[in-house]
């Protein structure tokens, strides 16, 4: 090749211009993974298809002390491990109703969450989150940023106390009004250590994925990268809603048309932070229940948020 032209080559190279074909899509450094609390979706052709590597289950505090949900845990963990997947295990409240649950005392978190922690790290678990959904009324953490950040503090030190290499989400909220006012309460608990040392932020941005907005997605990362120019984003429950209340009444196609934004959120908050996304949820609950947003109906047949799902992984990582 003669060296003028080997010149040109090196330097188009250096542009990135070689990089992707005409009319292909780059791919985006977020890796996609799936949050279910099925043991049984690891032996679905259609997941298997999809190939994740990554999975989310979220789990009570206290369940160390309740034998089903433990052995429930345990076996959705191992299967996991045995296939190859990371999994994400998310503390959570015992008690979903809203506004019910007891919220506990850091005293208790430490030693019931403790258990936890030692138990499922045991099998294979290299990734905590403090609490689910903290923001969320669902969760007794609502009304009190000041103890999901005690919390976290426990949860680093359980963790990286044993594993420098493990991550930890320091705070997971629900995309909804007042989320900022949460995590400037949230931080503000914290000493600068800490706010350090939370390096993983969760969202669930439902809202704007299902909305089709942007508004939530971008004041989270705002207003934790006041305090944490470093923080990470996980979008670490996120999907096309099937079905929620009168809100969105029950509709497969307009679940998969709005997962269509998850992906697009995604893509364009990685330059800010963004680096994966757990789509929530494989197994649908139904129709006739309150809250649906599985990318298969409760008998296992695929819907059509799961075609969206297959074109756009190539787009991305796992």
């Amino acid at each position: 090749m003669p060296r003028r032209l080997l010149l040109l080559v090196l330097a188009a190279a250096a542009a990135g211009l070689f990089l992707v074909p005409a009319g292909a899509q780059a791919r985006t450094a977020v890796r996609i993974g799936i949050g279910d609390q099925q043991v049984s979706m690891f032996d679905q052709p259609a997941f298997q298809r999809a190939k994740f590597k990554r999975v989310r289950y979220f789990i009570a505090w206290n369940a160390m002390d309740d034998a089903p949900a433990r052995l429930a845990a345990r076996a959705f963990v191992q299967r996991a491990r045995r296939d190859g997947f990371s999994v994400l295990l998310h503390v959570s409240s015992d008690d979903l109703r809203i506004k019910k649950a007891r919220l506990p005392s850091v005293a208790q978190y430490k030693s019931k969450v403790g258990r936890l922690v030692s138990y499922f790290r045991g099998l294979g678990v290299r990734e905590f989150g403090t609490w689910n959904e903290a923001n969320h009324a669902s969760q007794p953490t609502y009304r009190s940023p000041t103890r999901a950040a005690q919390f976290f503090r426990e949860m680093y030190r359980m963790v990286k106390g044993h594993c420098s290499s493990c991550g930890v989400v320091a705070l997971d909220v629900l995309d909804q009004t007042g989320v900022e006012r949460y995590m400037r309460s949230w931080y503000r608990s914290l000493s600068a250590t800490y706010r350090r040392r939370a390096t993983i932020v969760g969202i669930h941005n439902y809202g704007d994925v299902n909305r089709v907005r942007t508004t939530f997605t971008r004041n989270i990362i705002r207003q934790a990268h006041k305090y944490n120019g470093a923080t990470k984003f996980w979008f670490t429950e996120t999907g096309g809603i099937v079905k929620f209340g009168r809100s969105f009444p029950c509709s497969t196609s307009r679940a998969a048309s709005r997962l269509k934004n998850m992906f697009n959120l995604a893509r364009t908050y990685h330059s800010s932070g963004v680096d994966r996304a757990y789509v929530y949820n494989w197994t649908g609950a139904g129709c006739n229940a309150r809250f649906d947003a599985g990318l298969t109906a409760p008998d296992g047949s695929t819907r059509k948020g799961y075609t969206v799902l297959r074109q756009q992984l190539p787009n991305f990582l796992r």
